[in-house]
């Protein structure tokens, strides 16, 4: 998909990366007070490791590893990718243990958490698990891993915000962007946010951040809300083309299931009435009125299921183009599965009927993703 995100950033990780900010945020999670913000240990997935697994702050405090992640969208995928983090997170840690000894090797207790803050509506704090991704669901899961997403928009997780003022400014400068934004009728990213950044400068709300790192911030929030605007603008052109096909293949289905049914509803009233009334009234009487009733359920049924063949294929096409513009870049499954967020079997299919096809033509394509399935 055009218009991808270069790299895994944004102006909450970007704050994230003082460990002074880090220290913060700690304490109000956790209603401690520490303030030395050199017992704070960052743990940093770069040098090396795929652009697919990194995460937005991750650091070790007082023998607890924290993971935090910032979403401006809903992504019910969070344990999973947090398992991911953590996993690759302790892979370094135990590098030179022997995990192989009779010696227990002790690791730090792991803490996850979400920051949201979306514009779709979401519940003041709620909890995800990793068994709900689970294909074979279990009561008691012998793996299990729970992030607690915190809605941190206005009016919500005040207490959490009270008490930690860099994330308490960092929304109302989020805030005052949106504002700009909703002015300018999302026509002009750019100036929203310089406009944003001024007023905050002025009113001393992250001032020192965004005078040191202005040129990044503009450019992370620029192209997150390009990356987000895009998937937005995908997600409603799909349902529409899905609508659109479904209704004309609707139609035409229900037409043809409509006589086949009639036909033969209006021969069988016929022929049963035909014997009490006679043959020819009978007839005549039972085609008209299984014709008519055939066709209504018929087109019915013919709609209801083109509609949903219609918007299932719509949604598959448009995966496939998104797809195959990262095939060509030579992209690997599981990159491709993360910026789509779409699971890596789905996008290995794909890669197949991609290959299997040899063209750029997504019917085609979609054609050989279904005789896979």
């Amino acid at each position: 998909m055009a218009g991808n995100r270069e790299y895994k950033s944004d102006v909450f990780s970007m704050l994230m990366e003082n460990p002074i900010n880090a220290l913060e945020l700690y304490n109000a999670m956790n209603g401690s007070n520490y303030m030395d913000p050199e017992m704070v240990e960052m743990c940093r997935l770069d040098g090396g490791i795929s652009l697919s697994v990194r995460n937005d702050a991750a650091f070790i405090l007082d023998m607890r590893l924290s993971i935090y992640e910032h979403q401006s969208t809903v992504c019910p995928n969070m344990p999973l990718r947090s398992f991911i983090y953590l996993s690759t997170i302790l892979k370094r840690m135990i590098k030179n243990r022997n995990i192989y000894g009779r010696t227990l090797v002790k690791i730090p207790t792991p803490q996850f958490a979400i920051f949201y803050n979306g514009e779709e509506e979401q519940p003041e704090q709620y909890e995800l698990k990793l068994s709900d991704a689970f294909e074979r669901p279990v009561e008691n899961p012998e793996l299990e891993l729970r992030c607690t997403v915190y809605n941190i928009n206005g009016g919500r997780n005040k207490e959490l915000l009270e008490k930690c003022s860099f994330l308490r400014e960092y929304m109302i400068f989020v805030d005052c962007v949106r504002t700009y934004l909703a002015e300018d009728d999302f026509m002009e990213l750019e100036h929203a946010i310089d406009n944003a950044i001024d007023d905050c400068i002025k009113e001393n709300v992250l001032r020192d951040f965004l005078m040191e790192r202005r040129l990044e911030v503009v450019k992370v929030m620029t192209l997150d809300y390009t990356f987000e605007r895009q998937l937005m603008l995908e997600r409603e052109e799909a349902v529409t083309q899905g609508l659109e096909e479904g209704m004309t293949k609707g139609l035409e289905e229900g037409m043809t299931k409509g006589l086949e049914e009639g036909m033969a509803k209006g021969l069988e009233e016929g022929m049963a009435k035909g014997i009490e009334e006679g043959m020819a009234k009978g007839i005549e009487e039972g085609m008209a009125k299984g014709i008519e009733e055939g066709m209504a359920k018929g087109l019915e049924e013919g709609i209801e299921k083109g509609i949903e063949k219609g918007m299932e294929k719509g949604l598959a096409v448009k995966l496939i183009r998104q797809t195959y513009k990262k095939y060509v870049k030579n992209y690997t499954i599981e990159e491709v599965a993360d910026m789509l967020e779409e699971d890596t079997e789905t996008i290995g299919k794909v890669y197949e009927a991609i290959k299997a096809a040899d063209t750029d033509d997504a019917d085609k394509i979609y054609d050989y993703f279904c005789a896979a399935k």
